[in-house]
């Protein structure tokens, strides 16, 4: 019995890919459009895909083309194919605008777009990309079902710029470029006020300016002494209890033995 069951489920299984074979090879494209249809209901999204490609060209301007165009889409977005997915789902938008699946197809084409966002140490063009489209879909769609994933998205790739930005910032720092860190922290406070990064970077930001005074020609260390102690003022007034309080109170303590000596030798 067993084997008769397996000797069923192979003949079965030949017979579709038979009908696969046909239907790549046949010119009834209604057959196509049936079996790719069918293809995509079973999940077999690369089969449909290809299907789906052979047809589309011959369905511009037909009823059936909307449906067509919108499960073509969907076959790249199941196959993880997010570059042909969001272009695909873009193209739907904008060529069926009143349609019953223009949500659907705007929330996954944004989505497409934040798949393809790298991670935060790489190039962020996609990740701005990405926020952007998604922030045009809830705009669009405010009472969407898909606000609250939209949403959670756009945070999680703002976090991402976010990081990418202290992290540069941070690695001014580790290289010595203290003048580069102040103004990279100083950019990065100002464009991200609530980030989580916050008293960390007030901190760094702090460390560099006080690396670059202490390091300065006689000329310009005055001056950037008082930046310095300028940025251990706005860190302690945020941060009076911070685990970074005690290693800044240090660097206060040098900064004005500095001083003092700079203006004994003046």
């Amino acid at each position: 019995m067993k084997h008769f069951f397996i000797t069923i489920l192979a003949v079965m299984a030949l017979s579709s890919c038979s009908e696969y074979q046909k239907a790549l090879k046949s010119e009834d494209t209604g057959e196509k459009f049936k079996l790719a249809t069918e293809l995509y209901d079973q999940g077999k999204y690369s089969k449909a895909n290809r299907l789906f490609a052979q047809i589309e060209p011959k369905y511009k301007g037909k009823p059936q083309a909307e449906k067509l165009m919108f499960l073509y889409a969907k076959t790249y977005y199941m196959m993880e194919d997010f570059y042909l997915s969001g272009y695909r789902f873009d193209r739907f938008v904008s060529s069926y605008p009143k349609s019953e699946k223009l949500e659907e197809a705007a929330f996954l084409g944004a989505k497409s777009f934040y798949e393809l966002s790298p991670i935060y140490s790489k190039e962020q063009k996609e990740t701005v990309e990405a926020i952007q489209k998604l922030q045009i879909f809830v705009n669009r769609f405010p009472d969407s079902q898909y606000l609250i994933e939209a949403n959670a998205l756009v945070k999680e790739l703002d976090y991402k710029l976010e990081k990418k930005a202290f992290s540069i910032a941070k690695q001014y720092n580790t290289i010595n470029d203290y003048q580069a860190s102040v103004s990279a922290f100083d950019n990065f406070i100002l464009e991200y006020p609530g980030t989580s990064f916050r008293e960390e970077a007030m901190f760094i930001r702090f460390d560099s300016a006080y690396k670059l005074a202490i390091n300065s020609v006689q000329r310009k260390k005055e001056e950037r002494i008082e930046n310095a102690f300028g940025y251990y003022n706005a860190f302690t007034r945020s941060y009076s209890a911070s685990q970074f309080i005690e290693q800044a109170n240090e660097m206060k303590a040098d900064l004005e033995n500095q001083q003092e000596q700079f203006r004994t030798k003046s």
